[in-house]
């Protein structure tokens, strides 16, 4: 059966690091893998789709509405942009860090409060963290995208650890492997 996870964040988060690193891992389990493109504004500010798709044998790379299995967000907004991709019985994981869209920079509109507790109140599965908080303990700010990581592998029981830390070792240029293992192991334990 295919599992499929959606990336969503925004441009210079470090989403195509974390894709990159989820198509190692599961192909390195012995998946077949399909990983999208980075779809939307890749460049700083802009809202950033990424789709992996991993089964015994996957044809597409593209996730329709409610066929997602975890939405992975880099940012709450993000995560209510996309929620209606989630399967009934999908989970979200969520740094709770908010970055201000441009309609909220201008004034035009407002950020929307609550984010997490109305995805609760519709039923869906939230696993809300402050990623930035522990990205900047494991020493970069840049390093949310391995915090988030590290909370996913909770839902691969399947995936010992040291796939995971392998993974990272291939994906990470070597000067920051060590930040990038501190920063999933704190997303991992919290």
């Amino acid at each position: 059966m295919t599992k499929n996870i959606m990336i969503v964040g925004v441009g210079g988060q470090g989403s195509l690091l974390a894709s990159k690193l989820l198509g190692r891992l599961l192909l390195d389990a012995g998946f077949d893998v399909k990983v999208s493109e980075v779809h939307g504004m890749s460049q700083r500010g802009g809202s950033v789709v990424t789709y992996v798709r991993f089964g015994e044998k996957v044809y597409s790379p593209i996730i329709d509405k409610g066929e997602a299995d975890y939405i992975v967000s880099f940012e709450l907004l993000e995560a209510a942009r996309y929620v209606e991709y989630l399967k009934p019985e999908g989970k979200i994981v969520v740094n709770t860090q908010t970055i201000d869209p441009m309609p909220v920079i201008t004034g035009a509109m407002e950020y929307p409060e609550n984010l997490v507790e109305k995805m609760q109140a519709k039923g869906i599965y939230v696993d809300a963290m402050d990623c930035l908080k522990l990205a900047n303990e494991a020493g970069s700010s840049k390093a949310v995208n391995l915090v988030l990581m590290g909370k996913l592998s909770k839902y691969f029981d399947e995936i010992p650890e040291e796939k995971w830390i392998e993974a990272i070792k291939v994906c990470v240029p070597p000067k920051f492997v060590e930040l990038n293992l501190k920063a999933f192991e704190l997303g991992k334990n919290n």
